[in-house]
């Protein structure tokens, strides 16, 4: 009776983590690689339907390629479906390593920068998600609408910034309230946020960049009811293995 996701974002991935010197920095990139691993671990324990990964898991479209061999690692021997929606960081584009890495199948990632969907009949859902194709990105939500099918809970992966004058994908109440999903995970801001009464949340990202990004950090886990469409659950699963505190 329920759909249970597993909401991340931001990981940025292969982050230089300018100021903490060669080692601190060297360390901490392995530590963000262990992330994945993490989040697929914690994606198994929960008994999760589909991770939602949205935007900006590597720093960079330029990222190493055994990175994004690390995240086909991760994830393509667990049996649930995995959705990536490229930010600013990551845009898609030829040249990016999620073009040039050859992912399991289970791995959908999102290319265009207009909303499309995967139909995942088995649990009555359909993921919508749609990408960045440059470091910036007009609104990619503005005039879209998902046409409601009955007993289908429509879920949207999308990296965006709720400020109307934004330039990395802009998104509005207006856009959201058209949209019709039943809930919206969200990327680009660094701190979790829960919004709409959990129909909506930004993960944060799950280990801090800089010292400007203090507090817990982690991941969403949530549960979606499919016969009222409510999110009935969404717990915040800190898992930072460095947390800054301002002195």
């Amino acid at each position: 009776n329920e759909i249970k996701l597993l909401h991340a974002a931001d990981l940025h991935l292969d982050s230089p983590f300018e100021g903490l010197g060669g080692e601190k920095a060297m360390r901490r990139r392995a530590e963000q690689r262990q992330l994945l691993y993490g989040i697929a671990q914690l994606a198994e324990r929960e008994s999760a339907d589909m991770i939602l990964l949205a935007g900006d898991l590597l720093d960079s479209d330029t990222a190493y390629a055994e990175t994004a061999e690390d995240i086909a690692k991760a994830f393509g021997s667990l049996g649930i479906p995995v959705f990536i929606s490229p930010g600013n960081h990551d845009f898609y584009s030829e040249r990016s390593p999620y073009a040039r890495v050859e992912f399991p199948e289970n791995i959908h990632i999102f290319k265009k920068p207009v909303p499309e969907c995967v139909e995942l009949p088995d649990i009555g859902a359909r993921v919508w998600g749609a990408a960045f194709t440059d470091k910036h990105s007009g609104a990619m939500l503005r005039g879209f609408s998902a046409a409601k099918m009955p007993g289908v809970k429509d879920i949207m992966c999308i990296h965006g910034e709720i400020n109307e004058a934004s330039s990395y994908d802009p998104i509005t109440e207006s856009d959201i309230a058209a949209s019709g999903m039943d809930y919206i995970a969200l990327g680009h801001i660094h701190k979790p946020e829960v919004l709409l009464e959990n129909r909506m949340a930004y993960a944060g990202s799950p280990e801090p960049l800089d010292m400007t990004e203090t507090g817990p950090h982690g991941y969403f886990v949530g549960e979606i009811d499919t016969a009222s469409g409510h999110v009935t659950s969404l717990q915040f699963k800190e898992v930072c293995q460095a947390q800054y505190i301002p002195l």
